[in-house]
């Protein structure tokens, strides 16, 4: 496993699962769980050092409201956090953005727009293709093919 996907509520799946069909279609391993820094602190922890002994490399952590999940990670460890946040309430998701974009140094936590779970995946897997050149390959394989069915869809349009 290369990747983990952690996040605080079942309720997280539906976003979450599109960073695990991303990770699925560019064939990198990956392992799933749920996990709440504020209901099982401690078990997150135990956690976060048995993913280290593991050789995870990149942790994406997804959360709503509050969102403390992703800096929690990220002050337990040196593996790179990668912060989805997530629309649970009345406030679009901003209360979730800012709590993870606000991160204290020298505690960061890299972060993507709401709700965009696959775009956590593309991110994790640019770190990875820094170290493996077969994800880098999968990678620029992906985006040739983006861009020529991009290219290959466009079309003059009257408005």
């Amino acid at each position: 496993m290369k990747v983990a996907i952690i996040f605080g509520s079942p309720s997280d799946t539906p976003i979450m699962k599109k960073a695990a069909q991303v990770l699925r279609e560019l064939e990198v391993d990956y392992t799933a769980q749920v996990l709440s820094a504020h209901r099982t602190p401690e078990l997150l922890q135990e956690t976060i050092k048995e993913l280290e002994s593991h050789g995870i490399e990149v942790i994406i952590a997804g959360a709503g409201l509050a969102a403390h999940l992703p800096g929690f990670i990220a002050s337990l460890t040196l593996i790179p956090v990668i912060g989805v946040p997530i629309n649970s309430g009345g406030l679009g998701g901003m209360d979730a953005l800012l709590s993870m974009v606000q991160m204290p140094r020298p505690i960061p936590v890299a972060v993507v727009g709401v709700d965009n779970g696959a775009n956590a995946a593309y991110l994790a897997c640019q770190v990875l293709a820094l170290k493996y050149p077969d994800v880098k390959e999968r990678l620029v394989a992906f985006r040739a093919t983006m861009k020529a069915d991009f290219v290959g869809n466009t079309e003059q349009v009257e408005l």
